[in-house]
């Protein structure tokens, strides 16, 4: 499966049996593969470069995907953080090969069949040394382009395309433009990208729950002034803790309104907090804004800043991040014309999507599932006196009726047409019934406050 430098010194490769291995180097020591393993090695690997570039991704069973577009000036250009990279990992005991370039292509192809260095804007002329294996082609394509003589880079760089589609197939077209940066190769990150993020490096780290708060107070106040000059607020934020031993642990939190309130967010933070295992140290602190949504300028309310009360939603977002997401709930509007399927429970932190309003007419309570009622109808549609519940009602105002057809999309079996009514009895109580268009049923649904 693999062979480390030594064993490769001594003509040994991947792919070879281990029993001809060992006839070779007759003191081979040698270990079960685990893929599973490297797989899960490699997944935190590809979280510990977080701190460099949220844009991060495995590739390969091997390999790891960096975009730094627009932050490699954090660490004083792309050197100096290539350098970064191969200096962390040689202390993790990581044995790794590191190169930047352009392009995710030319970045494979100078790392794994060039130098481990930078491949500047003006060294376009080194990839044309590197030989055809560096773009990744199948096998055979790769066995025919090298029996032709086509050894290089430059020799498929110069040829007309043209013959190059005809004989080689177009993959063979993608990868030349791929590495010359004619046709974007996008990287897709193993977690999803923050809208925002603000981070603080610690020299030599820190371990103390006081360090840690104050870090995450700054944090979030710097969070607090991008936020405020783009008219946005919090909905999601997760904290990554960069320790010195190369783990990462990650923190998150959720609001059931946007806000960038730095005691409030802060607060939320502090339960979890005491679930940090700092290690040798943490030296690293990423703040990520996942979530955002606009927040307008609101005029606080008088009583509430004056007696100290919280608000709904402070109390929401406590209550949620203590329990779980799952655990806490809110009433929200549903697409649907039918009375009880209208409104429903949703998580407090689901987005508050727009829907049409419900009508006004609507009664406050709804029986769940509606009552059956008798009622006498006489002259009219609607009727004159009905029974619920053992109780004889005369009407003495009616109003409807209002018809109310089913859901086409919903099964057979759920679809009825209804024709409901607006009561009033003697006594002043307010009722809302219905009739069932095809059966004649009368169900009592709702009553009004």
């Amino acid at each position: 499966m693999a062979v480390d430098v030594r064993a490769e010194a001594l003509n040994l490769h991947a792919g070879q049996t281990l029993a001809d291995a060992r006839a070779l180097v007759p003191q081979l020591h040698s270990v079960p593969a685990d893929p599973a393993g490297d797989a899960a090695a490699l997944a935190r690997l590809a979280e510990w470069c977080c701190r460099y570039t949220p844009w991060t991704a495995p590739d390969g069973d091997d390999g790891l995907m960096l975009d730094i577009s627009g932050c490699a000036h954090l660490f004083s250009g792309e050197a100096a953080l290539v350098g970064d990279i191969q200096k962390r990992l040689a202390r993790a005991g990581v044995t790794a090969r590191v190169a930047a370039a352009d392009t995710p292509a030319a970045a494979w192809a100078w790392v794994r069949r060039g130098d481990s260095t930078v491949l500047g804007h003006d060294e376009a002329g080194k990839l044309r040394q590197l030989p055809i294996m560096a773009l990744r082609l199948p096998q055979e394509i790769a066995d025919d382009l090298w029996r032709l003589g086509l050894r290089t880079l430059g020799h498929l760089f110069d040829l007309p395309r043209g013959p190059l589609l005809r004989r080689f197939g177009a993959e063979t077209l993608q990868r030349l433009d791929r590495v010359r940066g004619l046709e974007d190769e996008p990287v897709n990150p193993r977690r999803p990208a923050p809208q925002w993020r603000v981070r603080l490096t610690f020299p030599d780290g820190i371990g103390y729950r006081e360090d840690i708060d104050r870090a995450l107070a700054q944090l979030l106040a710097t969070l607090r002034t991008t936020l405020e000059q783009e008219h946005r607020g919090a909905r999601q934020l997760e904290l990554g803790c960069y320790r010195l031993d190369g783990s990462v642990q990650f923190l998150a939190i959720g609001t059931s309104q946007p806000t960038r309130e730095v005691r409030h967010l802060q607060r939320l933070f502090a339960e979890k907090l005491d679930t940090v295992a700092p290690g040798f140290g943490i030296e690293t602190l990423i703040l990520d804004a996942l979530t955002t949504e606009t927040l307008a300028p609101q005029q606080p309310q008088l009583d509430v800043a004056t007696t100290g009360g919280e608000s709904m939603a402070t109390v929401v977002d406590r209550l949620q991040n203590r329990l779980g997401r799952r655990s806490v709930f809110r009433a929200a509007l549903r697409e649907s014309h039918i009375p009880e399927r209208a409104m429903g429970l949703v998580p407090a932190l689901a987005d508050r999507r727009p829907v049409s309003p419900v009508p006004r007419s609507r009664p406050l309570r709804l029986f769940t599932p509606p009552e059956p009622i008798e009622a006498q109808v006489l002259g009219g549609p609607a009727p004159r006196c009905f029974r619920w519940r053992r109780v004889d009602h005369r009407v003495t105002t009616a109003q409807g009726p209002e018809r109310i057809g089913p859901e086409w999309w919903r099964p057979a079996a759920g679809r009825e047409t209804r024709d409901y009514f607006r009561l009033q009895d003697g006594k002043g109580r307010r009722f809302w019934v219905y009739r069932v268009k095809d059966s004649g049923a009368w169900f009592l649904h709702g009553l009004f406050a």
